[in-house]
């Protein structure tokens, strides 16, 4: 089984940015621990603060891969174009957020990912990746 981790503006800052709301691990480091988790499972993990390098990402993986688990950051609450990407491919996507996005400002609310993506995974930190990942193995 092969799953990528796709993740979104600003989440190369994890461990640095907002403690409170993120944590204090870096992402690189929680990876190395999903890797461990799930040993059957082929893990890979690509990270753009650029819209179109998402989904370029999504493209290329999307016909080929058994999953991809998108934190599309920001991008959730603007991008047309990348609920676009996922339509267009046949690998499910399952959106993951860290924080409980609908606790926070009125705008993240709203996503165009959820409704073009199998599941969503919101507000149970870093382990809504695992959460997010053992959904396929189901």
């Amino acid at each position: 089984m092969k799953i990528i981790i796709i993740n979104g503006p600003n989440l190369n800052l994890l461990g640095q940015r907002e403690p409170e709301i993120y944590g204090n691990k870096s992402f690189n480091d929680y990876f190395e621990l999903l890797q461990e988790k799930h040993p059957s499972v082929e893990l890979s993990y690509y990270q753009s603060n650029i819209e179109g390098e998402i989904i370029d990402k999504i493209h290329q993986v999307g016909f080929s891969y058994d999953g991809i688990v998108l934190n599309a950051g920001a991008y959730t609450h603007t991008s047309v174009a990348i609920a676009d990407a996922i339509k267009a491919i046949t690998t499910p996507v399952v959106e993951v957020h860290i924080s409980n996005t609908f606790s926070r400002e009125t705008f993240r609310h709203q996503s165009y990912i959820s409704p073009v993506s199998v599941g969503v995974v919101i507000g149970f930190g870093l382990n809504g990746y695992n959460l997010a990942i053992q959904s396929y193995k189901s």
